[in-house]
């Protein structure tokens, strides 16, 4: 399955919500290491930019892997209609693919995840180092977990912001509904970040700042999602 991209934003990261939409930021301050998926030494750290507060994260070899989670809260378990958030990779790991065989590492991860009843649905969108843009891997299919990963981002430039759209709806139902732009979409958990390098041998670092979610305004509500098949969008 190839992820399509649609058109360039203009919008300034952090720019205004969209017509008819009221945001929800994500603090940084509120991700925390996801224990059951994460080593015993955290390599993240939180950076006070006054105007732009952002998490790091320097994977070294020898480490283990950390992930780190924010649950988006109840209010926002449904209803969400776009992402927003922006990555900043500096180094990218040798030869990191995610959809190549024991190189499956990258700078930057950015996981949507949602739940329901027992079983946990996740996408993870990966800033590659050599994988291809658009490419869907790392299928997994069981009674409690459902998983893709998407590479939406692949290679240089590396220190500079680049800010991503995505509509989890879209995404959602494109991945693990077949398409049906009927299909009732679960609880929407939370968002999680990973820099990792422990299957290349290799340094990776990157920086995740400017997650905001997005409702419809009651007045506008809609059911939103259906048949969007330009799930992620790239500004410069």
């Amino acid at each position: 399955m190839w992820l399509l991209v649609a058109a360039a934003l203009t919008m300034a990261a952090g720019g205004a919500a969209p017509p008819g939409m009221r945001a929800f930021p994500l603090d940084v301050h509120r991700f925390e290491v996801l224990e059951r998926d994460s080593g015993p030494v955290s390599y993240y750290s939180l950076v006070e930019d006054p105007t732009n507060p952002f998490i790091r994260g320097v994977y070294t070899p020898g480490l283990e892997t950390v992930t780190l989670f924010a649950d988006v809260g109840d209010g926002l378990r449904r209803g969400v209609d776009l992402i927003r958030f922006r990555w900043r990779p500096w180094v990218l790991p040798i030869r990191g693919n995610e959809c190549a065989n024991n190189r499956g590492d990258a700078a930057a991860n950015v996981y949507i995840a949602w739940k329901r009843g027992l079983k946990w649905y996740s996408l993870k969108l990966v800033w590659s180092s050599e994988g291809n843009p658009g490419v869907t891997c790392r299928r997994t299919r069981n009674l409690f977990v459902e998983s893709d990963s998407i590479v939406l981002r692949s290679g240089p430039p590396v220190g500079e912001w680049q800010e991503e759209e995505i509509n989890p709806t879209a995404l959602f139902r494109q991945h693990f509904e077949g398409g049906n732009p009927n299909a009732e979409v679960p609880e929407l958990q939370g968002i999680g970040i990973l820099s990792d390098g422990d299957q290349t041998h290799s340094t990776s670092a990157a920086d995740f700042a400017g997650f905001v979610l997005y409702k419809r305004e009651a007045a506008n509500a809609r059911r939103s999602g259906g048949g969007a098949t330009a799930a992620a969008a790239h500004s410069k």
